[in-house]
Parts: C-alpha cells; structure tokens; sequence
C-alpha cells in the first residue's frame, strides 16, 4: 500500500473525524494531507530515518474505528495496567472513554478529557495550543497524525495549580489490523506543576499500528515530569512522538521507557527558553527481531538553559537499536550547559546499534559535552560471578540487569517504578533474588 492507497480509503472517514464544524481544524487537516500525499511514510533516504524503514507498513492497510464504538476491554481488564494513586484518562483503539476514566477529586479548575471533547467545548484553546509546538517538525508520521487523529488526551492545568498525583493516559490497542491515530495536548501556565505517565499497551497476539503525537506547553518557571512506557505486543508497531514548547525558567523531565513492538520509533523534542532546565532518560530494550529508534532533538534557543542526557539500550538476538541524539545551540544561546550520554550493551554477535550524537553549537561562551559507548558483557565479571559458584545465565542477567537498573532508579514515581522493576525481571530473571529486596 502506498500514502496515495492510505488516503483514499481515510478520505471517507473525514466526516467523522473530530471538528469538522471548526474551519481552521479543516484547513490544518487538508494542509496535512497534502504534505502526506507528497511525501508518504518517512524513507531511509530521509538523514533522520536513515537506520529505520518503515516500509512494512506500506505492505498492510491499518484501519482505524471512525467512530468510538463500546470499548472491546472493561474496566476490571485495565486494572493491570493501572497504576495506583493516579487520575487515569483512558484512550481504546484511539478513542477517548470517559466510562473507563477516574478523575476523581481532580482540582476543579483542571481540564482533562478526550482531545474530540475539548474541540467542541474549548475550541479556542485547542486552537491555540494545536500544532504549535511542532512549528519546526517535519515528516510523514506528523503529516499522517495530523490529518487523521481520531482524538487525544487534552489537559490544561491554570496558573500555579500544583497536582499532588499523576495523571496517567492509557493507550490501549484491542483490534488487530487497527489504527490508532492520536493527538494529545498538554498544557501547564505559569509556575504550575504535574507528573504525567503515557502507557502504550496492547492486547496480546495482535498487530496494529499505534500513532501517537503528545504537544507539550510549560508556561514561566512550570514543570512537568512525563513518563512514557511502551510495552505495546510483539506484532505491534508504534511511532510515539514527545515534543515540548518550554518557556522561561521552566523544567521538563523525560523518562523514555521502551520495552514492547516489532518496530518502535520515539521521538522526544524540546525546545528551551531563557534558564529552562530539560533532562532526558531513556532506557530500551529488544530481543528477537524487535527494532527501537530512538531519537531526540534539544534546541537551546535562548541563554542560560541546562539540558542533562542519558540514554542506555539492551540489544538481544537479532534486535537492532537506534540512538540519534542531537543538541542544538542557537547563537543567542550563551552560557548554555548541556550533557548527553550514551551506553549501549549487545548480548549477542547479531545484536544491532547505530548510535549517532550530535553537537551543533552556534554560541561560543558554552559548556557542552557528549558520549556513546556500545560493548558486550564484560568476561571478568562474569567469570568472577561464575567463580563464586553462580551459573552463566544468571551471572549474564545479573551484569544485565545492573546496567539496565541504574536508568530504573531514575523513574521517581514508585508505582511506575515497581511496573518498570518487573518488565525488566522478566526480561532478565534472577534466581534466588525476591523482588522486595530491589
């Protein structure tokens, strides 16, 4: 199938899609389809894609639900998936479902709700956030995203509104062959505050391709941890896109968590105002024929802004990894100080990383700095743990699982925490080890 197949069959889905009563909506959507029509599915021929081909997706019409239908999951299903002490927004095959939402004791003057809701009651504001914080991106997935999104998470949270649990949006896949287009809209005013986790699950066995574009706004000096953890099923394939807008003095910390999908594409950009503060973590792993890319883009556009980078990847089988990492220095962006780090270990001879850092500085009264290292298990230390009368596999997973574990002592909320802790144990089982001692 090619863009021109994929458009003809969306075009009769666009009466459903949300705002079609919102004439710069539409006017952004044709725009959109445009772009898409000309361009397509990103190619290996694109220098941001260059390691990650897409074409499989070309191979097989994936069809979203043009209209919310009864969730294909209950609420006693979810609650694996939830985590506790949050306020949960709930997206099924796409589809905002209020039934399947808990947003009890959220502060009054707080929005949350589904992006279709937020176009009729708040048009305005999604007007005014939609599409502003991807003025400088891009390419087909973004084009295809905006064109078609079916509906999205929308939170708005006012000036100096400080929420005392997270807000978790739940991305659950039901249908096999589906597509779930979303766009999400996040915005914090002036010395507000929030944590925010986005879950990418599926239900097991099935394929589908997930699309999911997060706009993230901080007004001056507000902050936001977001936490993303991808876990989607084994046939799935997944574009997930992360992109901030920060304004003076404000914080962004990132936790990128990538465990699940055939194919997986992270994109997390920012872009930092006067004194704003971004940290980036990320933590990949893969196995079999998985294949994750990971790439992240910080532009520095005004002085005294701090970004702080650490990615580390786990790469078994045949898995191949992806790390494009990139910081740009604008020339007005003096006394800048930026860090990125990268780490990767191969568990097997066929395992895969290309790994590309980036440091393009136009100012030059800056503090910059970056690093990649790609190895295999160190034969010393397995040996020694050997020695002391472990057997090989474990010793592997115990050397494996600290190096993996030192990014999962980063994720600050211990609901996700203990979530994260078991998708790695699993990955890399301990003998004898109780997971209440870690």
């Amino acid at each position: 199938m090619s863009a021109i197949d994929y458009i003809d069959r969306y075009q009769s889905l666009a009466d459903s899609l949300p705002g079609q009563n919102l004439p710069w909506l539409n006017t952004l959507r044709q725009l959109a389809l445009g772009s898409f029509a000309a361009s397509g599915f990103p190619s290996p021929r694109e220098e941001e894609w260059k390691y990650t081909n897409v074409t499989a997706l070309e191979k097989k019409l994936f069809v979203p639900s043009s209209l919310p239908t009864q969730a294909a999951i209950d609420k006693a299903s979810l609650e694996i998936h939830k985590l506790a002490d949050t306020w949960s927004l709930v997206l099924v095959d796409g589809h905002f479902e209020p039934l399947l939402s808990d947003f009890i004791d959220l502060p009054e003057q707080v929005t949350a709700t589904g992006l279709s809701a937020a176009l009729k009651n708040h048009p305005d504001r999604v007007k005014a956030l939609l599409g502003k914080a991807l003025a400088k991106e891009s390419h087909g997935f973004l084009a295809f995203n905006t064109a078609y999104f079916s509906d999205g998470a929308f939170i708005d949270i006012p000036s100096g509104v400080i929420l005392d649990k997270p807000i978790q949006i739940l991305h659950v896949s039901t249908c096999n062959e589906a597509l779930a287009n979303t766009r999400s809209l996040v915005a914090l005013a002036a010395n507000a505050e929030a944590k925010l986790i986005e879950t990418f699950v599926g239900l097991p066995g099935i394929s589908y391709l997930t699309a999911a574009v997060t706009e993230i706004h901080l007004g001056e000096n507000a902050g936001l941890g977001h936490y993303k953890l991808q876990v989607e099923t084994d046939k799935a394939y997944h574009f997930g896109g992360v992109y901030v807008k920060q304004q003076k003095s404000s914080r962004f910390n990132q936790h990128n968590l990538s465990f699940g999908g055939l194919l997986a594409r992270n994109e997390i950009h920012a872009e930092l105002a006067t004194a704003a503060e971004c940290e980036m973590n990320g933590l990949f792993l893969a196995k079999g024929r998985q294949h994750v890319d990971n790439h992240t883009l910080i532009h520095h556009t005004e002085p005294y802004g701090t970004s702080r980078e650490t990615y580390r990847g786990v790469l078994a089988d045949r898995a191949k990894g992806v790390f494009q990492g990139r910081i740009v220095v604008h020339p007005q962006a003096q006394k800048t100080s930026a860090e990125m780090d990268n780490r990767n270990l191969l568990l097997s001879d066929d395992a895969e990383i290309d790994a590309k850092p980036q440091l393009e500085i136009l100012a030059d009264d800056v503090k910059c700095s970056h690093g990649v290292a790609i190895g295999q298990l160190d034969a010393e230390s397995v040996f020694y743990l050997v020695s002391r009368g472990i057997d090989r596999e474990t010793a592997k997973n115990m050397l494996t699982f600290a190096f993996a574990n030192e990014m999962v002592e980063k994720v600050g909320l211990e609901s996700l925490h203990g979530r994260v802790l078991e998708h790695l144990l699993n990955l890399f089982p301990q003998t004898g080890i109780r997971r209440d001692w870690l």
